[in-house]
C-alpha cells in the first residue's frame, strides 16, 4: 500500500492541512514502530504486522478532512469526534477494512456504546475501542502527539489529565494500555 498516494487523493489540494496530518501521523507512527522494536516477540509470534502498523498509524485521521477544526485547517462540516468513523468509512470504500478498523477504534483510549449515549456524541452507536494489539499500539502512541502543536511530545502527566475527563472506564482503559506497552512512564 501506498499511503501517501492515498494521503495525497484528498489531501493534495489542501497543503496546510495535509502537512498537519501527515507530520502527526508520521509521529504516531515512529512511536509505533518504536514500541514494536521493543517487543520483538509479538512481531515474531504474528500478533503484530510492522508494515500494518505503519500504514494504518499515518492513516489513522484521515477522516479530519471532514471535520470542522480551523485550527488545524480542516473546514469540512461534521464534528471533529466523528473523524474516526468517517475516516473509516473513507478506508472501506478505499478497499481497506482492516485499516479501517484502527482510524475507527482510536480515538481516546476508545469510546463505548454507554459513553455515546450519555454524552449523546454525534457518532453510530456501537463499540469504538480499540481490540487487537495494532489497533492498541496506534491508539496509544496517538495519545503523545497532538495536531494542534507540531513536533511537540504531550507529556504524560497532560495525557492522564486529558483522559480523565472521559471518567474512571477511559483511565482504566489508559493504564491497560501503558501496561501493555511496557513503556517507562515519566
Amino acid at each position: 500500500m501506498d499511503y501517501i498516494k492515498l494521503i495525497d487523493k484528498y489531501y493534495g489540494n489542501y497543503p496546510a492541512l495535509r502537512e498537519v496530518l501527515v507530520t502527526h501521523s508520521r509521529q504516531v507512527a515512529d512511536r509505533a514502530l518504536r514500541i514494536i522494536d521493543a517487543h520483538p516477540e509479538w512481531t515474531q509470534s504474528g500478533q503484530v504486522d510492522r508494515a500494518f502498523v505503519e500504514e494504518a498509524a499515518m492513516l489513522h485521521d484521515i477522516g479530519i478532512i471532514f471535520c470542522d477544526a480551523p485550527k488545524i485547517y480542516c473546514r469540512g462540516k461534521h464534528a471533529y469526534i466523528e473523524h474516526g468513523y468517517l475516516g473509516a468509512e473513507l478506508l472501506r470504500a478505499e478497499g481497506y477494512p482492516k485499516h479501517a478498523l484502527v482510524a475507527e477504534r482510536h480515538t481516546g483510549t476508545g469510546i463505548t456504546i454507554e459513553q455515546i449515549i450519555r454524552e449523546e456524541l454525534p457518532i453510530p452507536e456501537r463499540d469504538y475501542c480499540p481490540q487487537s494489539l495494532e489497533e492498541k499500539i496506534i491508539c496509544y502512541a496517538d495519545k503523545f502527539y497532538s495536531k494542534s502543536h507540531l513536533g511537540e511530545e504531550v507529556s504524560i502527566d497532560k495525557i492522564k489529565y486529558n483522559i480523565w475527563k472521559y471518567g474512571s472506564e477511559a483511565f482504566n482503559r489508559w493504564n491497560a494500555l501503558v501496561e501493555l506497552m511496557g513503556e517507562a512512564q515519566r
